[in-house]
């Protein structure tokens, strides 16, 4: 059964607000900490990261829910020990330029077994590209969106549901809406790491298969209410992102796209993206 409360302390800091930009920043809203069973193998455990608007135990509301992804050598507290994702959160949602919502951080890394997982660890950019195999996505939907949606007041519909990362967390993004257009309504992919990645285990194929007839179906019958695409100037995911939008615009599958002046990094990139794309979700819904 999934677990649920205040998060605690690890050996760093890596859950509690940082800034980029405004030292001394103080986050508005609730952090939890999540731990779920997982239904495919690996560990018999994982955590996820949710933060909750300020008076969320005050009123009775149900929110849409942001699921954010973190990339290679991440796992749920990239976000907030690099990516500003609690001050982005609330300063717009104070000025009103977003909608207020829960943004969930899980970790999509794959591990072997509860020892590998090791207090969910970290692991390096190689361990993390080529261990992509789909076994972590095609549970994410029953493992995660069904666990934020029986422990928070979701509107658990598409129409209020976002998904975005950033890197191998934009590549998965792309093909979480893909697999699941009923679920996902607004995809955001940051410089997605489009490679061929990942080993040929059945889970691999049956999640990573045949992206465009798979779009197609998306589009076809039940298309997103929004899809953002960015990459930076420098970004090393530039060149097979715009092929993506190109692709995308031949189709005319509608979406954007959007290049930032940075590379495939933080700063002017994956922090302001992150900042772009929460502000058009979730806006056409009462």
């Amino acid at each position: 059964m999934p677990s649920c409360g205040i998060v605690r302390f690890r050996n760093a800091p890596s859950y509690h607000a940082g800034s980029p930009y405004k030292k001394g920043y103080e986050q508005k809203g609730l952090v939890e900490e999540v731990t779920y069973d997982c239904s495919v193998p690996g560990p018999s455990q994982r955590r996820m990261i949710v933060y909750l608007p300020h008076d969320y135990y005050q009123d009775l509301e149900r929110y849409p829910v942001f699921y954010l992804l973190h990339g290679a050598r991440g796992y749920e507290t990239s976000w907030i020990r690099k990516g500003a994702v609690y001050e982005s959160t609330d300063s717009l949602v104070a000025a009103g330029l977003a909608v207020p919502c829960i943004v969930v951080m899980p970790n999509v890394n794959q591990y072997n077994d509860d020892k590998d997982f090791e207090d969910s660890r970290f692991k390096d950019a190689f361990e993390s590209i080529f261990e992509v195999d789909g076994t972590v996505e095609s549970a994410f939907v029953k493992d995660v969106v069904a666990v934020v949606d029986s422990l928070y007041r979701t509107i658990p519909d598409k129409e209020h549901r976002a998904i975005a990362g950033l890197s191998i967390g934009g590549y998965q993004s792309i093909y979480f809406g893909a697999n699941h257009p009923d679920v996902f309504g607004y995809i955001g992919a940051f410089s997605p790491y489009m490679w061929s990645i990942g080993k040929p285990t059945p889970y691999r194929r049956d999640f990573y298969g045949k992206l465009h007839k798979r779009m197609g179906l998306q589009y076809s019958e039940n298309p997103p209410e929004g899809y953002y695409l960015y990459a930076g100037k420098w970004d090393i995911m530039r060149p097979s992102t715009y092929r993506l939008h190109h692709y995308m615009t031949r189709k005319g599958y509608p979406h954007e796209y959007y290049r930032y002046p940075g590379s495939h990094d933080w700063k002017n990139g994956w922090i302001e993206e992150y900042q772009d794309m929460l502000q058009r979700v979730f806006k056409t819904q009462d």
